[in-house]
C-alpha cells in the first residue's frame, strides 16, 4: 500500500470540502501529508525561573496561594490575577479577558501556566494554562499553516491518525548502508519526530535526517538524467596531440596560474572523452578564462573541429576576437568576427567562411544563433558570461553541431552550495587563484555626505590620465524608493566637474546609442561614465582605476564585487568607493564584507548567509527547488557528502539493472526519469 497513492479522504473527519482545503496547501494524498511539516513549535517544556529571561515565553508548573480578582475596564474588557507560588518564587499570574477562569483557580491546586515572563514586575502574562502536567510527547506542541476549515487541533489530530494507520506501509527509501555510515534516523522515525518530538534532539535527529534525504533524493534526480543522457547519446571525442597543446601553453605571453592549470586538465580530458562536456566554469574577474577558452579552442582546432564563443554584448564580442586572434593567429588558426551589426557583404563572407570550414574559431553574439549560420564541422562551444542567455539560445548554439563538447563560462562566483544545486547536471571548474602580481582594488565605505570629496578624488585620478565609472541603482527618480538614480547623478557631476567628460549609460538607451557610448569609454574619449549596472559584465578598460557605487547598500554582493571588477584591469592601483548609509544590520554587515574581502567565492558564500538561497538567485530563474527541510546557506557539507554517495551508484551498472537499492530506480521512475522533461 502506497501512501502517496492514498487520498487524505480514507482519514475519518477528512470528507471532500476538507481535502480541498487540504489542496490549497499542496497536500493531496496521504504520503503527502506526512512530509507537510511544522513552521513552528510550541514550547511547554517545564522550566525554573531562574532560567527564564525577561520578556521570554515559558512554561512554569506553580501552586494557586492567593484568592484570584478580577478588574472590569472599557466594553468586555477585563484583568484576572491570582498569586502563584513556584518553588522558592511568589509571582503574579495575569489572565485579560477571561473571567471565567477565576472559578477555577482554587488555592492550593497546582497549575502549569504558558506565558510571557515580566522579571520586573515578578508576572506570567498567561497564554494558556492547564492543571495537568504537560506529557512528554506533549511538550513541543506543532504549528501548521491552516487554511479554511483546518484548524491546528484538527490537522494534529489527523496527522496522529495518519501515522497510526499508515505509518507502517512507509517504505525506507535511503540505502541501509548510508543510514549506517551517517548514523541517520528511520524514514519513519524522522517523521514522526519532526511532527510531534519529544525534546529538541529528537527535532535535530529528524532535521537532520530529512534534510541529507531531501539532497540525496534532489542529486539523484540531477545526476541519474545526466548519467541516462550520457549512456543514450554519447558523444565527440576529440583527438588532437598533447605535445602540442603543451607547447601552445609554454609559448603564451603568461604563465598559468595552478588553478588554470587544474581546470585546462578537467577541460581537455572532457574533450577527448567518448561523451558530450557539460561543464561550468567559475572563475573572478580577471581570474583568466579567456586564457583557458582559448587553450580549449586550440586543441579542438587541433582534432579538426571548428570552435564557437558566444557573448552578450558587441563591445565584449570584440574584445574576445582581439584576444583570440592575438593567441591563434601565429598558428595559422582564422579567428572572425559574427554580430548583428556587420555590414551585408562582410556578413555574407563570414557565413561563407563558416560553412566552409575555413573560419576555424567563430566569436559572435546572439547573431551566432540565427538559422543561416551553418557550421561545417562544431566540436566546442563556449558560452561566455553564461546567465546573460537564455536556456533556448544556448541549445541553439549547441544544435548548430552533432554532441559539441560545451563549456560555459561565468565571472559571477556562485556557492558552491548553489553550483552544485542550480547546475547539477553540469561538471564544474572553479578558477580560484588570481594570477600573481594583480593588485587588489582598495575599498572604502563611505557616508553620501562625503560625495563632493569623493568627487575631488575622482578628479585627482582623472588628473593623472586615468579614468571612473560612477555607478547608481535607478534610472530615474522613484516616489517609492528614497535612493539615487543616474539621471540626476549626471546632472550632478557634470555641475561639479565641468572640465571632465562626462558620459551616462543606461538600460533605456537604443542598442546603438550604448555601444556608442562604451566604445567612447573604451577609447578614452570619455573620462568619467555614470552609470547603472549595464556595466557590470563584459567591459574591459584598464585604463579605469575609479568605481564609485552610490547607494551600494542596495545591492548584492555578489553584483558589487562584479561592478569592482570593472577596475583593477591594468596596471595602476585601482579604487573602490561605496557610499552608503544603511539602516539595518545586514546593509552595515554587507558594507563591512565588501570592503575587507576581495576573493569573490567567499564573498559569495557570505552573501548567501546573508540573503538566503531564494533571494540569492531567485528560485524561477534559476530553477532551484524548494527544499521542505534543507538550507541551501548551511547544509554546504551535507549536500557534498550527498553529491558523492548519489555518484557512487549511478556509476555502477547493477543500480541500472535494479540489483543496486531497487528503491532507488523506482523513485527515479515514478519520478519521471525516462522523460525529457524532467529537468523543466
Amino acid at each position: 500500500m502506497d501512501p502517496w497513492s492514498l487520498p487524505l479522504t480514507q482519514l475519518s473527519g477528512v470528507g471532500e470540502e476538507r481535502a480541498k482545503d487540504f489542496a490549497q496547501l499542496g497536500v493531496e494524498s496521504i504520503g503527502a501529508l506526512f512530509y507537510y511539516f511544522p513552521i513552528r513549535y510550541e514550547d511547554f517544556r517545564l522550566r525554573d525561573l531562574t532560567e527564564i529571561q525577561h520578556g521570554e515565553k515559558a512554561t512554569i508548573r506553580a501552586t494557586i496561594y492567593g484568592l484570584p480578582t478580577v478588574q472590569y475596564y472599557g466594553r468586555k474588557k477585563s484583568r484576572l490575577t491570582c498569586r502563584l507560588v513556584s518553588g522558592p518564587h511568589v509571582v503574579t499570574a495575569v489572565w485579560f479577558n477571561r473571567p471565567y477562569v477565576k472559578e477555577q483557580l482554587v488555592p492550593g491546586k497546582e497549575i502549569t501556566i504558558t506565558g510571557t515572563w515580566d522579571m520586573h514586575r515578578l508576572q506570567v502574562n498567561v497564554e494558556k494554562h492547564r492543571f495537568a502536567t504537560p506529557k512528554a510527547d506533549q511538550a513541543l506542541e506543532p504549528v501548521y499553516r491552516v487554511t479554511g476549515s483546518l484548524s491546528q487541533t484538527f490537522l494534529r489530530k489527523i496527522i496522529r491518525q495518519s501515522f497510526q494507520q499508515y505509518g507502517a506501509h512507509l517504505e525506507e527509501i535511503l540505502p541501509a548502508s548510508l543510514l549506517l555510515k551517517y548514523r541517520l534516523a528511520s524514514r519513519w522515525d524522522a517523521l514522526r519526530w519532526m511532527h510531534f518530538p519529544q525534546d529538541l534532539r529528537q527535532g535535530s535527529w529528524a532535521r537532520r535526517r530529512l534534510a541529507y534525504e531531501e539532497l540525496f533524493l534532489f542529486q539523484l534526480k540531477m545526476q541519474a538524467f545526466r548519467m541516462k543522457q550520457r549512456r543514450e547519446l554519447g558523444g565527440i571525442t576529440q583527438v588532437f596531440p598533447q605535445d602540442q597543446v603543451e607547447q601552445f601553453i609554454e609559448r603564451l605571453p603568461f604563465t598559468l596560474t595552478g588553478a588554470q592549470q587544474r581546470v585546462v586538465v578537467e577541460i581537455l580530458k572532457d574533450m577527448a572523452s567518448p561523451f558530450q562536456m557539460n561543464r561550468l566554469l567559475q572563475g573572478d574577474v580577471g581570474s583568466g578564462k579567456t586564457l583557458v577558452a582559448a587553450i580549449a579552442l586550440y586543441a579542438s582546432v587541433l582534432a579538426g573541429y571548428q570552435g564557437a564563443l558566444m557573448v552578450p554584448t558587441e563591445i565584449l564580442a570584440n574584445q574576445h576576437l582581439q584576444s583570440l586572434q592575438e593567441l591563434l593567429a601565429p598558428y595559422d588558426i582564422e579567428v572572425v568576427l559574427l554580430t548583428g551589426s556587420l555590414p551585408s557583404r562582410q556578413r555574407r563572407d563570414i557565413l561563407a567562411q563558416i560553412q566552409l570550414g575555413f573560419a576555424q574559431v567563430v566569436v559572435g553574439t546572439h547573431a551566432l544563433i540565427q538559422e543561416d549560420v551553418t557550421f561545417q564541422r562544431l566540436g566546442l562551444v563556449i558560452t561566455d558570461e553564461q546567465h546573460r542567455f537564455g536556456v533556448e539560445q544556448r541549445r541553439i548554439l549547441r544544435a548548430k553541431g552533432w554532441l559539441p563538447d560545451t563549456l560555459f563560462m561565468t565571472a559571477t562566483p556562485i556557492p558552491r552550495t548553489m553550483a552544485i544545486t542550480a547546475f547539477g547536471d553540469m561538471d564544474i571548474s572553479r578558477i580560484d587563484e588570481m594570477p600573481a602580481g594583480r593588485k587588489e582594488v582598495e575599498t572604502y565605505w563611505v557616508k553620501p555626505q562625503l560625495l563632493e570629496r569623493i568627487l575631488r578624488f575622482v578628479a585627482k585620478e582623472v588628473a593623472k590620465g586615468h579614468q571612473a565609472y560612477v555607478i547608481a541603482p535607478l534610472i530615474e527618480e522613484s516616489d517609492k524608493l528614497d535612493v539615487q538614480n543616474v539621471l540626476d547623478l549626471y546632472q550632478t557631476i557634470t555641475q561639479y566637474l565641468p572640465h571632465l567628460t562626462v558620459d551616462i549609460m543606461h538600460g533605456r538607451l537604443k542598442n546603438e546609442e550604448q555601444d556608442r557610448v562604451m566604445e567612447e569609454f573604451t577609447a578614452g574619449r570619455t573620462q568619467v561614465l555614470v552609470s547603472t549596472t549595464v556595466v557590470e559584465v563584459g567591459v574591459n578598460v584598464p585604463n579605469a582605476t575609479v568605481m564609485v557605487i552610490y547607494d551600494a547598500d542596495r545591492f548584492g554582493l555578489a553584483q558589487l564585487h562584479q561592478l569592482r571588477g570593472r577596475v583593477g584591469r591594468g596596471d595602476d592601483q585601482s579604487y573602490c568607493i561605496l557610499i552608503a548609509d544603511p539602516k539595518g544590520e545586514v546593509g552595515k554587515e554587507r558594507m563591512r564584507i565588501m570592503a575587507e574581502i576581495q576573493d569573490g567565492f567567499i564573498l559569495a558564500e557570505k552573501d548567501l548567509e546573508l540573503r538566503g538561497p531564494g533571494d540569492y538567485f531567485g528560485k524561477k530563474q534559476s530553477g532551484l527547488p524548494d527544499f521542505l527541510v534543507a538550507d541551501l546557506s548551511r547544509d554546504t557539507t551535507m549536500l557534498e557528502y550527498a553529491r558523492g554517495d548519489v555518484e557512487q551508484f549511478v556509476r555502477q551498472e547493477q543500480f541500472w539493472q535494479g540489483q543496486l537499492e531497487p528503491q532507488l530506480l523506482q523513485w527515479l521512475e515514478r519520478k519521471g526519469i525516462f522523460s525529457e522533461q524532467l529537468l523543466d
